[in-house]
Formats: C-alpha cells, structure tokens, sequence
C-alpha cells in the first residue's frame, strides 16, 4: 500500500471536517510553523494523541569513518526528535 500524499491529506482532512481544501491547507501550514516556533523557543511542541517534537542536545563523540576506519570526532549539536505518544503506539500495535 503507498503512503498517503500530502494533496491527499487534505482532501481526507477537509471531507471529514468539511472544510474547503485550502482552509485545511491553510490551517496545517500554521500548525507546522507554530510547531517550529515552539520547539525552537521552548524546546517541545506537543500534538495531543500524536506525539510530541522535542528539542535534544547531542554531546560530542568520537566516531568512526566507515570507509577508513579512521577515529573522528563528531562535534556537539542540537537535534529535532519526534516522540511517539502512548495513544499513538497503542492505536497502531
């Protein structure tokens, strides 16, 4: 089965809500930039019965390049993980 299409999405979305396509459209483009707002101010964004986007700290490592096998250092950096919620994985499983 293939994945659901973004146009899709939409059109799933506005006929159950009963929407028009570009309400919908309109209403997941500000979702989307509030979440990148919220993550990047207050470090999470939560999508109830969904999941949650968390902002994490990565500390730095050493790696390994694996076409040398030569010992590198991966600096430190900040990186966006999605959490899945309990009712998401319980629904799905």
């Amino acid at each position: 089965m293939a994945k659901m299409t973004k146009s899709q999405l939409l059109a799933v979305l506005a006929e159950k809500t009963e929407l028009s396509k570009k309400d919908v459209a309109n209403f997941m483009d500000k979702m989307t930039e509030l979440a990148y707002v919220e993550v990047k101010k207050n470090g999470e964004f939560t999508i109830p019965g969904v999941g949650k986007l968390v902002k994490v700290d990565r500390k730095a490592r050493m790696g390994r390049n694996p076409a040398t096998g030569e010992e590198i250092k991966i600096p430190a950096k900040t990186v966006v993980k999605f959490r899945v919620a309990k009712a998401a994985k319980d629904a799905v499983l």
